[in-house]
């Protein structure tokens, strides 16, 4: 077996560890290599975008490419993200994917009421599933103990409700349809834990460990990141009564949940994100145009998120701003994503500089 593609991944994990258990420091730090660890060529690319998307001997390819271009510092690690999108539950559902540069779109599925009966998963003749299946198993055959293979970006709740039945469509339905709501939220849940588990049991490892490609999350148990984007298009009032009580099960469920708060709109439901118990982290995301994770602007939300007892997962951050930030918030239960790679230099300066406050 090849070695895997980065030396102290063991004694990394111990601190991604205790970041979950709001006590460790995460940098996930990736710089540019001088050299390729690996003679592996970059791949041309499809001529089309859904080729693009979904061929596995591409889309490994491409992976592999770049991973042995970089060296993974810190509490980064190498992994393949087999995701086609933010939303594979919804396709495995029934919704069309269109695949487009740099995104995906879903069409929805559930257009009349009466007709359309529970929402179900079904492993058998699905074929996006299959897709998604081919590359993970094309990942996991080709690894070799060089890296990990992802769980894809599965998403859950109202945003998998809205790929299925179209964002507007869902809105109405909240005001009109309440407890139809109620009962398609239920079967998502359930939905999510089937493929959920058909997919971690391809890829855990032999403690259990699973990584989720969304946000470079890795946990020593079922673990993935969690959201409701279209949160932003609703009230307090409303989050709470739809979203909370399906988003805690899911929570219990998993052993190691994050929450992906998508933008300043959003921020109105962080009090109730807050009182969910089995929820570890919490990840803030600032819109476009916005500054990046690391502004000072917002300190006092990792402040706040800190003093609920959860995790703050930091995003999209300058190396420039890695040590305002821990002195300004402190370094526990803290997780950084930086904005790119850096070259050589800088990260060897990076991780001595970060090494007094682990």
């Amino acid at each position: 077996m090849s070695p895997f593609w980065k030396t102290d991944w063991l004694e990394r994990q111990q601190n991604i560890i205790k970041w979950w258990n709001h006590t460790g420091l995460v940098l996930s730090l990736i710089a540019d290599r001088q050299a390729p660890r690996e003679d592996i060529p970059e791949p041309p690319a499809p001529a089309d975008w859904g080729t693009w998307w979904t061929d596995p001997e591409y889309r490994l390819s491409a992976a592999e490419a770049t991973m042995a271009r970089r060296d993974y510092l810190l509490e980064a690690f190498p992994y393949f993200d087999p995701q086609i999108g933010p939303g594979s539950l919804g396709t495995f559902l029934g919704s069309k994917p269109h695949f487009m540069e740099g995104t995906v779109w879903y069409e929805a599925c559930i257009t009349n009421l009466e007709l359309d009966g529970p929402i179900q998963f079904s492993p058998k003749n699905n074929h996006w599933l299959d897709v998604h299946m081919a590359l993970i198993n094309k990942g996991l055959a080709n690894a070799r103990g060089r890296y990990l293979v992802g769980i894809p970006d599965l998403i859950e709740n109202l945003d998998t409700l809205a790929a299925l039945r179209g964002d507007t469509n869902l809105l109405f339905d909240l005001v009109e349809r309440q407890g139809w709501v109620q009962e398609r939220l239920a079967e998502i849940n359930q939905a999510f834990y089937a493929a959920f588990d058909l997919i971690y049991n391809r890829v855990k490892d032999s403690q259990g460990a699973n990584t989720f490609s969304a946000f470079a999350l890795w946990g020593p148990g079922k673990t993935a990141k969690v959201q409701c984007d279209i949160s932003a298009s609703i009230s307090p009032k409303m989050f709470r009564k739809f979203v909370v009580p399906h988003l805690t099960e899911q929570c219990q469920w998993l052993d190691y949940a994050m929450y992906h708060l998508d933008g300043t709109t959003c921020l109105q439901h962080l009090d109730a994100l807050l009182e969910i118990e089995p929820l570890k982290a919490i990840e803030w995301t600032p819109q476009a145009g916005l500054p990046g994770g690391g502004s000072e602007r917002w300190f006092d939300i990792y402040r706040r998120i800190k003093a609920g007892g959860k995790s703050v997962q930091v995003v999209s951050v300058a190396p420039e701003d890695m040590l305002p930030l821990l002195d300004a918030i402190g370094p526990q239960g803290i997780f950084i994503i930086f904005d790119r790679t850096v070259d050589p230099r800088t990260a060897e300066k990076m991780v001595k500089m970060a090494e007094s406050y682990y």
